[in-house]
């Protein structure tokens, strides 16, 4: 009994708080065991055989858009600033509905495992590759920045290093992904998503039943700091969160992360039909905004608390904050369910995609054309853990940056990412015959978005990072169709 305490006195952590976890965690190994142990082939393990129910495939794709990023990445937000984060959701649910009857159609068209294969039936293998190495970029670095900032929380949480706790997430990971391929992702995400909606509702709760005045209290207070204004409205462009720039970035930015990276898309295709992968792309405008709202509000909630309860002790960082606050004041069972809902969000990981897209893009291709099923499955799992440590090391690089850990995200994001809608909304939208010039007006772009955006952060040019992907998205579109009558000269 007194080893217990004086373990609990460590860490902070009840029996209570590690029964819950680790029966979380052994759910994981269960659903990746039962959904991985029959695949036979890397149709199986990266599409399900296109088998998936609708509602898994819903559940799934917001737990993996949600990620640690919005556990921990959102709530500060809501704590040091406002709720205007949520005009980027209004031009996401419009990203949405394009990418419904636009994007899917086509890429249903060509059966596609990889949306880059979309690329190649449409322009040529170049643009492919190009595609598909951009994808590489953009995933690693944004999913780098994601699993830092959650093994930033639970290190908070369980006093332990940040080493360490890379490493556990990274372990985990692999070892359920890389055995139970995306099937295991699709049904652990259902689970992941339930919790992430369970641990905000009840810690959302506790905080109204210990604010002052409960929910009409906390309004108050929150209105009168101007911590609920959710428009901004203006023109300037150095600013993220104006109003129709912050719409236009949350459609350019959803189409680019939504409609042409792998890792979100992946989930959508593994419906059997073209209609189901619509319908479960609409319906997650319905179950995503709610689950953002609702971390961003515990955000406005802890300010509140900690304003009323100024004697409490703050962290040094405010993107701690509902890890401090877990740790120092939630008591034991609801520390338990936070540190798990971070622990669900950290390993939803784009290892899947990340392989996926090596796979079939690159390695089939390039590297081995005469393999048999049973090769590329070795190899496909084999990617798994290349990728997952190679995630370890820009996690832990992450750890020297600094900034907000959500805009540090699509920072990265932007600069790669306009560059490949640039190129896809080309052959969605035109008839332009263009292959290797496709190459070079995606590379231009990103180095010229690039460069804005470190002109940006230098106070150099007055325009926010929020613009930098329509920017590579403009620019690719505009250089690769002007570029495309040049094409029969690069073909010599």
């Amino acid at each position: 009994m007194n080893e217990v305490s004086a373990f609990q006195q460590i860490t902070g952590l009840a029996p209570l708080d590690y029964a819950i976890l680790a029966t979380a965690l052994a759910a994981l190994f269960v659903i990746s065991y039962f959904k991985g142990r029959d695949e036979n082939d890397t149709k199986d393990y990266f599409l399900g055989n296109r088998k998936t129910p609708v509602w898994v495939a819903t559940l799934s794709f917001v737990a993996t858009e949600i990620s640690a990023m919005t556990i921990v990445g959102i709530p500060p937000i809501g704590y040091t600033e406002n709720w205007q984060y949520l005009q980027f959701f209004i031009g996401s649910a419009a990203a949405r509905i394009l990418i419904a009857f636009f994007f899917i159609p086509a890429f249903y068209k060509f059966s596609c495992t990889t949306i880059y294969e979309f690329l190649k039936h449409r322009f040529g293998v170049e643009t492919q590759y190009a595609g598909s190495a951009f994808f590489f970029v953009t995933r690693l670095f944004a999913s780098g920045v994601r699993l830092y900032a959650a093994s930033l929380a639970v290190s908070v949480i369980m006093g332990w290093q940040l080493l360490p706790t890379i490493a556990f997430f990274t372990v985990i990971s692999i070892l359920f992904i890389g055995f139970g391929g995306i099937k295991a992702v699709l049904w652990t995400g259902t689970f992941e998503s339930i919790v992430f909606y369970i641990a905000g509702g009840a810690v959302a709760g506790w905080l109204l039943l210990h604010i002052d005045g409960g929910l009409s209290g906390a309004w108050q207070l929150a209105s009168e700091a101007g911590k609920l204004s959710v428009f901004k409205l203006g023109w300037n462009l150095n600013d993220p969160n104006v109003l129709w720039g912050a719409v236009l970035n949350g459609v350019f930015g959803s189409m680019a992360s939504f409609g042409t990276d792998q890792e979100l898309m992946q989930r959508l295709l593994t419906l059997e039909t073209r209609k189901e992968s619509q319908k479960t792309l609409i319906l997650t405008i319905f179950t995503s905004f709610p689950l953002t709202w609702l971390y961003l509000g515990l955000g406005t909630l802890l300010f509140v608390f900690y304003r009323q309860n100024t004697g409490l002790p703050l962290p040094e960082n405010a993107d701690k904050i509902l890890s401090h606050f877990t740790v120092h004041v939630l008591p034991a069972g609801l520390k338990g369910l936070v540190l798990t809902a971070v622990v669900l969000a950290s390993i939803d990981s784009p290892l899947s995609s990340l392989s996926s897209s090596f796979i079939t893009d690159i390695y089939r291709p390039l590297i081995k054309k005469d393999g048999d099923e049973k090769h590329y499955l070795f190899a496909s799992r084999l990617s798994v853990l290349c990728f997952g440590l190679l995630l370890a090391v820009i996690a832990w690089l992450c750890a020297s940056g600094s900034g907000r850990m959500l805009w540090l995200a699509f920072k990265i994001n932007g600069v790669t990412a306009g560059s490949l809608l640039g190129v896809f909304l080309l052959g969605l939208l035109t008839a332009r015959v263009s292959n290797k010039v496709n190459v070079l007006a995606m590379f231009a772009s990103a180095c010229f978005a690039g460069l804005t955006l470190y002109l940006s952060e230098k106070g150099l040019a007055p325009i926010g990072w929020s613009w930098i992907v329509v920017i590579g998205t403009v620019s690719t579109f505009c250089l690769a169709w002007l570029l495309a009558p040049l094409e029969p000269k690069f073909r010599k």
